[in-house]
């Protein structure tokens, strides 16, 4: 058996923080976005023989032709989403000294019915896996923050705290320094400046302005709503 050494890469830049979604699987604080593969087509032929599935006769010839089919199906689903993470942790931390991600509850996250099944595609847990280790072999420092930090809640320039807000809402102007924001791009700066310990200090800017605790459509200034992730 031969024992390889890992080869060093010099990282391109100190730090990066990382907001991860559904429609744009990864947000990142440089301002790059990597959308998800589209599973859809193939989860539609899933639930379809899935359907099928239920009607057939238990160990029939035909359910058995069914029941695998569903299995080939489920393999591809995988193997696409493993070339991709793949692929992008690679990238990610072949780049970056530092990598942040925010510690996701994607158990709870997938009660949601609505959002459960794109969720459970998306394959989060198994990026952070992917990261982690790799990030050990190159030297790199991985960190995770905390769920509780509000990363979209808060101005990742001046540290004005808006609040909490809907989930349609992608674009939200800061009602202190008048910055315009891109919901996800501003959570992945806050998620990178946490992770790197130079959170601006929220509280005093929150003293010096006009606070609110929940950015509605009025408050949150001028709020634009395109497709959500």
């Amino acid at each position: 058996m031969v024992e390889v050494e890992p080869v060093d890469i010099d990282a391109k830049n100190q730090s990066i923080g990382i907001d991860l979604g559904i429609k744009t699987f990864a947000v990142m604080s440089n301002g790059e976005k990597s959308q998800s593969p589209n599973y859809s087509v193939l989860d539609r032929k899933v639930r379809k023989f899935q359907k099928k599935l239920a009607r057939q006769l238990k160990d029939s010839k035909r359910r058995n032709i069914t029941r695998i089919k569903i299995a080939k199906l489920h393999n591809k689903i995988a193997d696409t989403r493993k070339d991709f993470l793949h692929k992008l942790s690679t990238k990610i931390v072949n780049e970056n000294q530092v990598i942040v991600l925010e510690d996701l509850n994607v158990s709870g996250m997938v009660k949601n019915r609505k959002l459960a099944r794109s969720i459970s595609l998306q394959g989060w847990r198994e990026f952070r896996t992917l990261c982690e280790a790799k990030s050990e072999k190159l030297s790199r420092d991985f960190r995770v923050i905390s769920r509780w930090e509000p990363t979209s809640q808060v101005c990742s320039e001046c540290g004005y705290k808006w609040g909490k807000l809907d989930l349609k809402v992608r674009t939200v102007q800061c009602l202190n320094c008048g910055i315009e924001h891109d919901r996800d791009e501003n959570a992945s700066k806050n998620i990178n400046k946490v992770g790197i310990g130079h959170c601006h200090d929220s509280k005093r800017t929150q003293r010096k302005s006009k606070t609110t605790s929940v950015a509605s459509f009025n408050e949150a200034s001028r709020i634009t709503a395109p497709s959500g992730r």
